[in-house]
């Protein structure tokens, strides 16, 4: 994964083949760490600078489980806000990567890691 940006994906624990973010960022130049919520800080302090965090809330999520998203999502915003690293909520694999790439722009794709 050197010379890539790192995006950290941040999920439930359960996924399923069909939906593979990493799939699709690898598609799109980037290396993916995909990290079940309860690590999520953890491999943060392993990779310290991101490209970006993508928290991939669960679709079929209830309430607290959402709310325990978001307020990792709130908290990781407040954390990362220094190094200006996006934190990207998504309520499923379709248009994350997207949101991923409008939120970097195409120049951040092709820089290499620092």
């Amino acid at each position: 994964m050197n010379g890539m940006q790192k995006v950290i994906v941040v999920d439930n624990g359960e996924r399923a083949p069909d939906c593979a973010l990493s799939a699709e960022l690898a598609g799109m130049g980037y290396a993916s760490v995909t990290a079940p919520y309860e690590t999520a800080e953890d491999v943060l302090a392993l990779i310290p600078r991101p490209a970006a965090v993508v928290v991939q809330m669960p679709r079929e999520a209830d309430w607290s489980e959402r709310r325990r998203f978001l307020e990792l999502a709130s908290r990781l915003r407040r954390n990362l806000a220094a190094s200006r690293t996006p934190v990207i909520i998504t309520g499923g694999v379709n248009g994350a990567a997207t949101m991923l790439q409008n939120q970097l722009g195409v120049r951040a794709v092709a820089a290499p890691e620092l």
